[in-house]
């Protein structure tokens, strides 16, 4: 298996490099318990959440929260069933 550390961009101005660490966001409803449901999701497909990653931030007034992680991610189509499920879940609005 490869270390995540030694893997360098090609070309750097190349943009995603696959296998890596990606951060995600969802937002959703403040009561969607974002905060559990996100890391199982991604963990539901494989991927693996990076523990101490997560960090969530309620709306200001309250009604929407959200929430982010990173996780390990093989390659882009893995990266895109990750955007497509958490936004299958009915408590999550949108993805970053």
């Amino acid at each position: 298996m490869r270390d995540l550390d030694d893997i360098k961009p090609e070309r750097p101005d190349q943009g995603f490099q696959f296998p890596g660490a990606f951060e995600i966001t969802a937002l959703g409803r403040a009561e969607a318990d974002l905060e559990h449901r996100v890391p199982e999701i991604l963990s539901g497909l494989g991927l693996n959440v990076i523990l101490g990653s997560l960090r969530s931030r309620p709306s200001r007034e309250g009604n929407y929260h959200s929430v982010s992680v990173t996780f390990t991610c093989p390659d882009r189509e893995s990266y895109e069933a990750a955007h497509a499920a958490l936004r299958a879940d009915p408590g999550i609005r949108w993805t970053l």
